[in-house]
C-alpha cells in the first residue's frame, strides 16, 4: 500500500453518524475523498439519504460538529425528496414520458411489455411471480434506456462527425450522463422515464462533449446547432427531472 494511503487511512471508521434535528434522527453516511478540501453535504435523491464528504485529514470529531450545525438544511432537503414510487402493482410509471400503470400478470409467460388497454389506458405487463416484478421492471427500464439512448447517439456522432465507442447505462445520482475524450458514454437508466427529446437532448450533449470536452459558449453553440430542443429540454430537467429519481425506490 502506498505511503500516502497509510497515512490517510482511519481504522475502524463508522460508515455514517447521527444528527439530530428536532425530534428528527438522520443518518448521515460518511465518504472520505483524497481531493476534497473541506467538509461537503449532499442528498443522494434515489437512496434518500444524506452523504457528507470528508478531506483526508479531516476527523469524527470535526465531521459530527459540521453534519450537526446544517441539520436543519439536512431535514428541508431530505423532506422535500417527492414521495418515492416503487416497482410495485398499480403504480404509474412514465415510460418515455407518459403514465403506464404496473399490471402483474401472474401465470403468463414472458417478461415486461406494454400494452394499450381498450379505454386507452396504458399499462406496463410483468410476467411471473410477484417477488421478481421490481427486478424484471428494473431490467426492462435499463434495456429499454440503452436502445433508445445507443440510436440517438449514433445519430448525432453521425452527424457531428465523432465516434462513440461505448454506451454504458447507470443510476447516477449527481448527473445524466458523462463523457471520457476517448467516447465512452455513461447515462442514467431513469431518462427513460422523461420525454423522449429530453432523453434525445441528453444524448446530444454528451455525443457533443466529443467536439468540446468543456461547457464553453462554442460547446453550447454546437449541441444547440443539432439539437433544435435543447433549452426545451434543460428547463423540463430543471422543472421536474429531480422526480425521475423516485421510481423503483422505497422509502
Amino acid at each position: 500500500m502506498a505511503f500516502r494511503a497509510l497515512l490517510y487511512r482511519r481504522p475502524a471508521e463508522p460508515q455514517s453518524i447521527a444528527v439530530k434535528f428536532g425530534s428528527q434522527i438522520f443518518a448521515i453516511r460518511l465518504r472520505r475523498h483524497r481531493r476534497a478540501r473541506r467538509y461537503t453535504l449532499r442528498i443522494h435523491p434515489s437512496d434518500r439519504e444524506a452523504i457528507l464528504t470528508m478531506p483526508p485529514r479531516g476527523t469524527l470529531v470535526d465531521a459530527k460538529e459540521f453534519a450537526q450545525r446544517h441539520g436543519a438544511w439536512i431535514a428541508a432537503r431530505l423532506g422535500r425528496l417527492p414521495k418515492a414510487a416503487p416497482f410495485h402493482p398499480g403504480t404509474l410509471l412514465p415510460l418515455r414520458g407518459v403514465d403506464h400503470k404496473i399490471v402483474h400478470r401472474a401465470g403468463v409467460r414472458g417478461t415486461v411489455w406494454a400494452e394499450t388497454r381498450d379505454s386507452g389506458e396504458r399499462i406496463l405487463c410483468v410476467a411471473g411471480e410477484p417477488e421478481h416484478i421490481d427486478r424484471r421492471v428494473h431490467d426492462f427500464l435499463k434495456r429499454e434506456a440503452r436502445r433508445d439512448l445507443a440510436k440517438a447517439a449514433q445519430h448525432y456522432a453521425d452527424l457531428l462527425g465523432v465516434k462513440v465507442t461505448r454506451i454504458s447505462i447507470r443510476d447516477q445520482s449527481s448527473r445524466w450522463g458523462s463523457c471520457t475524450s476517448a467516447g465512452s458514454l455513461s447515462f442514467s437508466w431513469r431518462l427513460i422515464l422523461a420525454p423522449p427529446y429530453v432523453l434525445d437532448y441528453l444524448a446530444a450533449h454528451e455525443v457533443g462533449h466529443l467536439v468540446e470536452m468543456n461547457h464553453s459558449t462554442k460547446f453550447w453553440r454546437v449541441v444547440g446547432k443539432v439539437c433544435p430542443q435543447m433549452e426545451r429540454a434543460k428547463k423540463w430537467l430543471d422543472g421536474f427531472g429531480n422526480d425521475l429519481h423516485r421510481y423503483g425506490i422505497t422509502d
